[in-house]
């Protein structure tokens, strides 16, 4: 069975992926399963150039069909930010929080959740592809949920709840990263069929 690499340590986005991406006919690994140690910058300012660079640095690294993601939150209130900065945002603190105190009592909350994926094909040359995902809503007045993860608990929905409060298999059909990996799945179906052993 063709392996596809995750090329991310964190936790909460390794069990995301391992969920969204249960249903191709591949083994799903992360770093840690195949004993790779590997730490590639994000400088750029676009998640598309940081999600490129992360996938294909794992693959050329492991030599697997890598996918790694970058996403983060745009807040109109802030300028649309902070975006490709989301996780690096509190420097070592809570985001949620911080982002919670920076929006204060402001009355626009809209807000939206974003994810470029890259999918990098081991060849020569190494090949990328970006898929991406949107989801619209706006930031809550206070954490609620316990679900999730990151921005989870203060990213509110159009009905109400925050995607913390949601079933995960219900977040998964329309978070940021489900729809990423929706649209990233006819040709992650392709591959993993054409590079069986």
């Amino acid at each position: 069975m063709t392996r596809l690499l995750v090329a991310t340590t964190n936790a909460g986005k390794q069990r995301e992926f391992r969920r969204l991406l249960a249903h191709l006919p591949a083994d799903v690994v992360t770093p840690e399963d195949i004993e790779l140690a590997l730490e590639v910058d994000e400088p750029y300012d676009t998640y598309t150039e940081n999600a490129t660079a992360k996938a294909g640095a794992f693959a050329r690294a492991s030599g697997l069909l890598t996918l790694a993601d970058d996403s983060g939150i745009e807040v109109a209130a802030l300028g649309w930010g902070p975006g490709v900065h989301s996780a690096r945002w509190a420097a070592g603190g809570n985001n949620a929080v911080r982002l919670l105190e920076a929006l204060g009592d402001a009355e626009d909350r809209r807000a939206r959740m974003v994810c470029a994926l890259a999918l990098a094909i081991p060849g020569d040359p190494l090949s990328i592809e970006v898929f991406s995902g949107v989801v619209d809503g706006e930031v809550a007045r206070a954490p609620r949920g316990d679900g999730g993860f990151g921005y989870d608990p203060i990213f509110q929905l159009p009905d109400g709840r925050t995607t913390a409060e949601m079933e995960q298999d219900e977040k998964d059909g329309i978070s940021h990263r489900g729809r990423a990996v929706q649209a990233a799945t006819p040709r992650l179906v392709e591959l993993a069929a054409s590079r069986e052993p």
